[in-house]
């Protein structure tokens, strides 16, 4: 892969009329581009907000998508609550809110778990789903010891930058990186909440999605490299596995044009 290629530019924004969407005890900001094209709800990761998706939001509104994107609980513009809450009744009651009877969902890492803990339960109002980036928050014990068996003491503490961008995008990227990192920077003004689950998440649990998956994950993500998502596209039956080159724990941002493509060929099918 050619360095320009991981310093792809932005495009530009289409309009989108920002929100704030009551949930219990609080609101959720939240972006749409409106349209009557299908909607697609875009899942942050842990380190982001509404607003880590701009390689994805013109990209998927010029393919015909009504695209939403909204923030956590204490998240950029979502403050904290007394009651951290549930994050998949959140985005239930997100759905409802705009009337959205069936969305297409892509979660990025921890966006990806609260996209499948919310199909668990609620299988009817998801399409597609592309799950990204992600340990899947797994609770099986030997998978859990697994996961904590690729990352050393001391690995959370380390700089976000390196924990989530690959080290190819850093050396090609500084100025994409430095940008990532501000926005990383910008999208929890507080402590991070962590959310209630509605569901056992495990490699049975994965194996009851009767939707179609995606999986994207990247050849050097410290976080799930391509062995365990191989066990993830094992255990779902008829899901679809893309491994992106030279791409860290942030493929929606390191490159988005294989991340993109991959997307909408798998949402238009």
């Amino acid at each position: 892969m050619s360095d320009a290629a991981l310093r792809q530019p932005q495009p530009a924004p289409v309009p989108a009329q920002m929100h704030q969407v009551p949930v219990p005890g609080g609101s959720l900001a939240c972006w749409d581009t409106g349209g009557d094209g299908p909607a697609i709800v875009l899942l942050h990761p842990g380190t982001g907000s509404h607003a880590v998706w701009g390689y994805q939001q013109p990209v998927l509104a010029g393919a015909g998508y009504r695209v939403l994107a909204y923030s956590r609980r204490s998240h950029m513009g979502s403050p904290a609550t007394e009651d951290p809450g549930c994050a998949a009744e959140d985005l239930l009651a997100l759905l409802d809110h705009f009337g959205i009877a069936r969305a297409h969902l892509l979660g990025c890492a921890a966006g990806a778990i609260v996209a499948w803990d919310f199909a668990l339960s609620f299988p009817d109002r998801v399409g597609r789903m592309v799950l990204a980036c992600t340990h899947m928050g797994l609770e099986d014990p030997d998978y859990a010891a697994l996961s904590a068996s690729l990352r050393p003491k001391g690995f959370a503490e380390m700089p976000g930058h390196f924990r989530e961008v690959g080290p190819s995008y850093r050396a090609a990227n500084p100025e994409g990186t430095a940008a990532w990192l501000a926005l990383e920077h910008a999208a929890i003004p507080g402590k991070r909440q962590e959310q209630r689950r509605m569901n056992r998440l495990d490699v049975a649990a994965l194996g009851r999605l009767a939707m179609p998956v995606l999986l994207i994950g990247g050849d050097a993500d410290l976080w799930a490299p391509p062995p365990v998502f191989r066990i993830f596209h094992r255990a779902l039956p008829g899901s679809e596995l893309v491994i992106l080159a030279e791409c860290g724990h942030a493929a929606q941002w390191e490159q988005p044009e294989a991340f993109n493509s991959a997307v909408i060929a798998f949402l238009g099918r």
